[in-house]
């Protein structure tokens, strides 16, 4: 293995999304970046902005994000076969991204090139070579993804190679080896990693795998421990088929075996991003996640738990605020320090007598279904009202909804909402395009009467869940609302049987938050 920091290349905003049943908004995305880069991820993946009008509008969006640290890159392949790079539309929407790095892939095996690009192995060595030098001539760092890398290498080891040539002879800055299929053995990418490494001694190496077979996190540490010093995953794994390689495993492995990453990420806030990162997607965490899932550090009855009330060592391989998770005892529910880090952020140290009455409150709401992860504005209000402190801006008198729907036509949305605010009872009513709509139009005119201020306050993002292990119609449902006051960005959460109580207890968190904000200000 090298002496060099590991380079953290993530490509959650690009690959992930391919994933089935992912999807994420341009502001999503924009979110997840600014987490990304807060952490010290070294590079950041926005998209293919060839492919879709959404990747142009996220690229044409992150410039005017001021990033501290993250390089942002966008992706795409090499020139069409027999097509000037200069000519090239793909080629020319990578420059008009405006990113410092540029990612592109080209085929390494001849069976690739046969079949799926139907041209001759000289030309797509070609493809491979003009559009490397091409982007280089327009200051682009260049890294080079080598697709099928493994497949191809095992097929005609020596053509493999000869694509590699062609992309480091033109100037790529990194020469990164796909697992694309995800069907290599890691066996087999230690000894391809070892070669590589051989013939192109002064080339910096990256890995990009895929889990089809379970590998995929495994390959890409055997590949760091022949000399990789770069690695592509996503965060949680997320990404086609069964998935990319987990970044957040792969985190917390590196900070487990002490292996640097460049940008000195800090492991304890893995759980954390993990967990932002599913909310936003509106995905239900994987309660068995190594490190960060729920149940990761959970034990159960009998001898397990006498021996970790000894010495958690005996049962545990790592400490899980280490990676800023928690210990659960599942029958006895002797849960401790959950959530310290959060708290933490709030004033609370641990040995607070407020941590206590902090955490049993997050517990028990989170028994009922929720998550403030993505919902710091919740959370800070939760906090606020166990020091005492009345965070209310109104009282609620009643809200009405009513949907109406006829043979012809789309159904109509109705709310009336009645609040009471410093003695003065303020009546609003709103059409919307759905119940949650009218309901949010009718608070917010209501609240604006006393509160002009708050116009300023945007409902930017909507997303509801249905909380596991509910049944049928009468199932819970988790609301998540984000919202925007000027730049600043906060979530707030609600949690009901019924979809618009959930939603507007949602609502009212994000209104209340926004006071709060504005009169810091």
């Amino acid at each position: 293995m090298g002496t060099k920091p590991i380079l953290i290349y993530d490509t959650t905003l690009r690959d992930g999304t391919q994933g089935g049943g992912m999807s994420l908004s341009v502001d999503d995305k924009v979110q997840i970046a600014k987490r990304l880069d807060a952490l010290q991820f070294d590079y950041i993946e926005g998209g293919w902005p060839g492919s879709n009008p959404k990747d142009i509008d996220f690229f044409n969006t992150i410039r005017t994000v001021p990033l501290q640290y993250a390089k942002v890159a966008a992706f795409g392949s090499t020139r069409k076969k027999d097509t000037p790079p200069e000519q090239d539309p793909n080629l020319q929407a990578l420059i008009e991204a405006q990113t410092p790095v540029v990612t592109i892939f080209g085929k390494s095996s001849q069976f690739q090139v046969k079949e799926a690009l139907q041209t001759t192995p000289e030309e797509n060595l070609r493809m491979i070579s003009d559009s490397t030098a091409y982007l280089n001539r327009h200051g682009k760092e260049v890294i080079y993804d080598a697709e099928h890398f493994f497949d191809g290498f095992q097929l005609d080891p020596e053509y493999a190679l000869c694509t590699l040539r062609s992309a480091h002879a033109a100037g790529a800055h990194f020469l990164v080896l796909c697992d694309t299929n995800g069907g290599t053995d890691f066996r087999a990418v230690t000894e391809i990693v070892r070669r590589v490494k051989a013939e192109f001694p002064k080339a910096r190496v990256g890995i990009h795998t895929h889990n089809d077979s379970g590998y995929g996190v495994a390959n890409t540490l055997a590949a760091v421990y022949e000399g990789a010093e770069m690695v592509q995953g996503t965060v949680n794994g997320i990404g086609e088929r069964v998935g990319n390689a987990d970044l957040i495993t792969i985190l917390a492995n590196l900070f487990k075996w002490k292996i640097p990453t460049q940008g000195k990420i800090d492991a304890s806030q893995l759980t954390a991003l993990s967990r932002f990162v599913y909310e936003l997607a509106n995905l239900p965490p994987h309660p068995q996640q190594p490190y960060v899932g729920e149940l990761a550090f959970a034990h159960k009855g009998g001898v397990h738990v006498d021996a970790v009330l000894k010495n958690p060592e005996l049962y545990e391989h790592i400490d899980p605020e280490a990676v800023g998770n928690r210990r659960q005892f599942l029958v006895s529910d002797l849960a401790g320090t959950a959530h310290i880090e959060t708290l933490e952020g709030f004033g609370i140290k641990k040995r607070d007598p407020l941590a206590r009455v902090a955490l049993n409150e997050i517990k028990r709401l989170e028994h009922q279904g929720y998550a403030f992860e993505a919902a710091d504005g919740s959370l800070d209000l939760l906090i606020r009202g166990l020091r005492g402190e009345n965070t209310e801006i109104f009282n609620l008198v009643e809200y009405r909804v009513e949907v109406t729907k006829k043979t012809a036509g789309n159904p109509e949305s109705c709310a009336v909402v009645v609040i009471r605010v410093n003695g003065d009872e303020v009546t609003k009513m709103a059409y919307g395009d759905g119940p949650v709509n009218a309901l949010d139009l009718a608070l917010r005119a209501a609240l604006t009467s006393k509160f002009p201020e708050l116009a300023k306050l945007r409902l930017e993002d909507y997303k509801v869940r249905i909380i596991p292990e509910q049944r049928g119609t009468g199932a819970k449902v988790r609301v998540l609302i984000e919202s925007k006051l000027g730049e600043k960005r906060f979530g707030t959460v609600g949690v009901d049987e019924n979809i618009v109580d959930a939603s507007w207890k949602a609502l009212v968190d994000s209104f209340s938050y926004a006071h709060l904000l504005i009169k810091a200000n």
